[in-house]
């Protein structure tokens, strides 16, 4: 937490301090972490770094710019339809891509078009409840179906899809409307 307040680079400062969580953990128990080595997701790590090629090549086209500059003239014209559209278009797109990628362009286009609080909120909830609609919304669903099965549960697309598509839009649209609402 002190080196994101810093704003450093996180990447050294995570493995640093996983390998000393891992190394705490197992000094009761005089464990070895190579078991542990065994337990991580792997293929997982191609997805992740994909998922950042595909963040800079939209920077690199000019994306983000575009996406700023119909969020600026959008907030001046109705702040309240803006986070709406552009929360639930986030969440949207979360679904389409990951939220990942989809919460590392939004955050390039909030540093550029600087909206007001209520749109940069309506963003974030679109970028974190969205993706509980599918599977491939959230690294973390990712990550959590991995372990279920390896643990013998199959919890298919379908499945997740059916319980996603009741649960994520009545809980978008009241918690964006409310933070809308309240501006």
């Amino acid at each position: 937490m002190t080196v994101s307040a810093l704003d450093r680079p996180l990447g050294l400062p995570t493995l640093i301090m996983g390998v000393l969580t891992t190394a705490l953990a197992l000094w009761p128990t005089k464990g070895t972490p190579w078991p542990l080595l065994n337990e991580i997701s792997w293929a997982v790590l191609p997805l992740v770094a994909g998922l950042f090629v595909l963040v800079e090549a939209v920077n690199a086209t000019g994306a983000a710019a575009y996406l700023a500059g119909l969020l600026k003239a959008g907030a001046a014209a109705s702040a309240s339809s803006t986070g709406a559209v552009a929360g639930g278009g986030l969440a949207i797109v979360s679904n389409l891509m990951n939220n990942l990628p989809a919460g590392l362009i939004a955050s390039t286009v909030i540093q550029q078009a600087h909206p007001s609080k209520p749109i940069v909120d309506a963003l974030l909830i679109g970028v974190d409840l969205g993706p509980n609609l599918s599977i491939t919304g959230s690294l973390a669903t990712i990550l959590w179906l991995t372990a279920i099965r390896r643990e013998g549960e199959h919890v298919g697309f379908w499945r997740f899809l059916k319980v996603g598509a009741l649960a994520t839009p009545p809980a978008l649209c009241l918690a964006m409307g409310l933070r809308l609402w309240i501006g």
